[in-house]
């Protein structure tokens, strides 16, 4: 969760001692006057770790930190504070806003995080939005979307050109038809009787365990929020289920479980459709863009007879009031709020999609169905195999 008043005010005393040109003595004042912690190198508190390095400029080549290390404070804002003759440039150095990984990363795998990043690693704009502290709230909107594992598979892929795990998915002349065939697909599921079975069948499972929802909705992990989410809704009573439910009730440590990395949370068959449905969770109070899709995964669904790929948005305000919408993927107002990351393009996957938070709240407060526009939606469908 992003603390917007712990931040401004952390930006603000910083920037109070341009000029300093003492790392040291800075980051000992930092320390002192928001009671930070320090683990080596890094100094956190509940709402932001920060790392300091001095240079002769922004762009700095010293080594930052290790990506393991950055792994233990991903969830919160990491922000790197150069400390210049004249000035105290602060970014944020989550793993989204990394490029590659630079010092000692030849043995960097999925499997096995290995290697540090420097200064030169770390992305002065992303989205065409400039890493500067005016802009830290929206970046980490973007970031909290993803998970540590997105980000370190494209850090995989873009080190060395290290072949990652999940290979760009070809896209044969035949499965690029049946791709562009699914939106007609779609539109006839809006209108036919499997899809208010599926609305009423996700609706009824969202009624039976509301009020565990409304307490996972206040976790702080963004990602862990909405797998807990996702696992009551979709579990149909399994001894792990009955543990989550009793530790989001009694406060206690959720049990440690893996949700399956797949393209939807809840799939479901019928004669004529194979559905696969994404739960999308929105904490209406919160910024945040959610991750929307593995572009190679959707496509690889869509190039079969049949798909059909739904997203289940979930809206929660603060007085724990919940609202779902059923909707198409190629929804008018999704796409229109669906964002391709740049930096993944080239790479040996297609990369992610993330949905715009603002865009989510606007579709779950609106009661209006879902509707398709053929053109657009086919437009989107050519620009996410081109990728």
């Amino acid at each position: 969760m992003y603390n917007r008043d712990a931040i401004n005010r952390l930006v603000a005393y910083i920037q109070h001692f341009d000029g300093i040109g003492d790392k040291e003595k800075l980051s000992s004042m930092v320390k002192k006057e928001f009671n930070l912690v320090q683990d080596r190198k890094v100094f956190y508190s509940p709402d932001f770790a920060i790392r300091f390095s001095k240079a002769k400029s922004k762009r700095m080549s010293n080594t930052v930190l290790s990506l393991s290390a950055l792994q233990k404070y991903d969830g919160e804002p990491f922000i790197v504070c150069v400390v210049t003759p004249d000035t105290n440039y602060l970014m944020l150095a989550n793993s989204t806003f990394l490029k590659k990984i630079s010092h000692s990363s030849q043995e960097l795998r999925i499997d096995n995080i290995r290697g540090s990043f420097n200064g030169s690693d770390i992305m002065l704009e992303y989205d065409s939005i400039d890493n500067a502290p005016n802009n830290f709230q929206k970046l980490f909107a973007y970031h909290a979307g993803l998970s540590f594992q997105d980000n370190l598979e494209r850090l995989v892929e873009s080190t060395n050109d290290i072949v990652g795990r999940n290979l760009k998915f070809p896209v044969s002349s035949m499965e690029e038809r049946n791709i562009l065939l699914s939106v007609d697909r779609a539109e006839r599921f809006l209108q036919s009787p499997e899809y208010v079975d599926l609305n009423n069948d996700l609706d009824s499972r969202v009624s039976r365990v509301q009020g565990e929802i409304a307490i996972a909705a206040f976790i702080d992990n963004v990602n862990i929020r909405g797998r807990v989410i996702e696992y009551l809704i979709t579990d149909d009573g399994s001894t792990l289920k009955d543990k989550i439910i009793n530790a989001l009730h009694s406060g206690s440590p959720l049990p440690i479980f893996k949700t399956k990395d797949k393209l939807g949370d809840y799939s479901k068959t019928y004669p004529c459709y194979i559905t696969e449905t994404d739960i999308k969770t929105k904490v209406l109070f919160l910024d945040g863009n959610p991750k929307a899709y593995n572009i190679d995964k959707l496509l690889e669904f869509l190039s079969t007879q049949k798909s059909v790929y739904m997203i289940y948005l979930l809206g929660i305000d603060e007085n724990k009031n919940i609202v779902a919408r059923l909707v198409s993927a190629f929804d008018e107002r999704l796409i229109g709020a669906t964002n391709l990351q740049q930096h993944w393009a080239g790479r040996n996957s297609r990369g992610v999609a993330q949905f715009n938070g603002k865009a989510l709240v606007s579709i779950l407060e609106q009661d209006n169905g879902s509707s398709i526009n053929h053109y657009e939606a086919q437009t989107f469908l050519k620009q996410l195999i081109d990728r």
